[in-house]
């Protein structure tokens, strides 16, 4: 079991966040969120409205937190660095070099094809912590209820982590995040295809995803 430090967290006015994350343990494969009914020894910590968008931008990103609901600590310096971001505007920001130039720009289209078809935000920062702008990019992007943060980080073994505004969370199930984390995100798949390949696959299922009509069974497949 893995404990991580997790930053203090600040508020966040714009938005109401959720977080989904992925324990770290590789050998898992599928993965999915109790409901609130379950034991407290079961539940995964995986909601903390404003405050998860700030743990996730500070760059502990919430991987520590186990199935087991075990607690966090507190880190003592939280990342917040604005010059890492690009000069001008961009839905993707890669600062761990994981992306070509080809790449972020199919991902950014596809990003803009997201929204203009059904009005959600993803945005994707690719990082190696601490290397991230961090909190910094709450502003840059103008996080709100719509909006998904896709942060992609291997530093603690899943890369693919998530904080869902309101909105989202109102049509997506949030075992879909999981069962994403689980199927793509895991160690063994980005070792052996490469990270830029886990953010791609990631990014297809979550537009996949959105495009599908609400319902009881949208999003039960991960594509």
């Amino acid at each position: 079991m893995v404990v991580l430090q997790i930053y203090t967290p600040l508020s966040l006015p714009t938005t109401t966040a959720r977080s989904y994350t992925v324990p770290i343990t590789a050998s898992s494969s599928n993965f999915s969120l109790p409901s609130q009914k379950q034991p407290k020894s079961n539940i995964w910590i995986s909601e903390f409205r404003s405050k998860s968008l700030n743990f996730l931008l500070s760059g502990a990103l919430t991987l520590g937190l186990s199935l087991t609901g075990v607690g966090f600590a507190e880190a003592k310096v939280g990342v917040n660095k604005p010059e890492l971001l690009p000069k001008e505007f961009s839905v993707v920001i890669d600062v761990a070099g994981f992306l070509s130039d080809g790449q972020e720009r199919r991902i950014a289209q596809e990003i803009g094809d997201i929204e203009k078809d059904t009005g959600f935000k993803l945005r994707v920062l690719a990082q190696n912590y601490p290397d991230t702008p961090g909190l910094a990019i709450r502003d840059f992007w103008q996080v709100d209820d719509r909006t998904i943060v896709f942060v992609a980080d291997p530093t603690f073994g899943n890369i693919l982590n998530f904080n869902v505004g309101a909105t989202v969370d109102l049509d997506i199930p949030r075992s879909f995040w999981s069962r994403l984390a689980g199927k793509y995100g895991n160690i063994f798949y980005w070792k052996e295809k490469g990270e830029d390949s886990s953010i791609e696959a990631a990014v297809m299922a979550i537009s996949n995803c959105l495009r599908e009509p609400v319902g009881p069974n949208n999003c039960s497949e991960v594509k």
